[in-house]
């Protein structure tokens, strides 16, 4: 049986059955993860991988669900999370070595204590260090592609292996780990000694251009879609006149074209079909399609 294998693994206590998603994602929707697990420990999550891989049961590995959209229906088989037992941070000099669980403002912030720069782009970003390495995450012209030096991830066999920063295949919102079925355990940031009042500054600037510019206040996966090459998403969206515009409790926020918001009563589907209408009006204007950057897991009805 499943849940016993998994209990075998991690424990009882660790190992939660029809756990609603919705509460583990920042969009507040999306139905029951199956089995949803908890390792204390990197050799855990490879035995979990290794036990659902030779038995082919489908599994995936959830950050801080700052940047997934899942399916009302739910998800079959395992979900690993990974944030509430393997988030710790450590400093070595100029180093950073963050857990893939650990909150990436958390390791900004660690940053500033210990007087090192380079990580203040992350300040204001809510996913988690393995999250933020999986899609090479940035803002305000800064990547992790800029600090990220090294990756202790597992392979689709349970087998830990190391990526030195030129394996890892950095790029716009993208990196090896997307497409080659390795999971991110841990990162090295190499950062440079600074000002603590200069990096200070430096945060407290993107965190306040955030508040202005981004609904904070509601619930999202960040930005919605990728940046078209030579465009902006959000002028797009607002060019085709969708700015505030609404299907079932989602809607394109009115502060920031470039978000989708969940007002209240959202489900999976609603969210999932405005970015199938926003997508569809934008294309049929400007000939150009809008990639989601927001993660979707499950399945979805597709109505247009």
């Amino acid at each position: 049986m499943i849940k016993e294998g998994l209990e075998k693994i991690v424990g009882a206590e660790a190992v939660l059955r029809q756990q609603p998603l919705s509460q583990y994602t920042s969009l507040k929707v999306g139905g029951a993860a199956e089995y949803l697990v908890k390792p204390k420990a990197y050799h855990e999550v490879a035995e979990i991988i290794a036990f659902c891989s030779a038995r082919d049961i489908p599994w995936r590995v959830l950050g801080r669900g700052t940047n997934v959209l899942v399916s009302d229906q739910g998800l079959e088989g395992v979900v690993i999370s990974l944030t509430d037992n393997l988030a710790k941070i450590t400093v070595a000099g100029a180093k950073i070595i963050a857990q893939a669980g650990a909150s990436l403002p958390r390791a900004s912030s660690v940053a500033l204590v210990n007087k090192l720069t380079g990580l203040e782009f992350a300040a204001g970003i809510p996913g988690s260090v393995g999250g933020a390495v999986v899609m090479n995450a940035g803002a305000y012209g800064g990547e992790m592609k800029d600090v990220l030096r090294r990756v202790q991830a597992v392979n689709s066999q349970g087998e830990l292996v190391t990526f030195a920063a030129q394996e890892m295949e950095l790029a716009y919102r993208s990196s090896v780990f997307q497409h080659n079925g390795h999971v991110v355990l841990e990162a090295e940031l190499e950062l440079v000694p600074g000002d603590p009042l200069a990096i200070q500054e430096k945060m407290d600037d993107f965190n306040r251009r955030r508040r202005e510019k981004q609904p904070l206040e509601a619930a999202s996966a960040g930005s919605t879609f990728k940046r078209p090459e030579g465009h902006y998403a959000g002028q797009l969206i607002e060019s085709c006149n969708l700015r505030g515009t609404a299907l079932g409790g989602a809607a394109v926020s009115e502060k920031h074209c470039g978000f989708i918001i969940n007002t209240g009563q959202a489900t999976a589907q609603d969210i999932y079909d405005l970015i199938r209408k926003v997508q569809a009006e934008v294309e049929k204007r400007h000939n150009v399609r809008l990639e989601p950057e927001v993660k979707i897991w499950g399945e979805f009805r597709d109505t247009r």
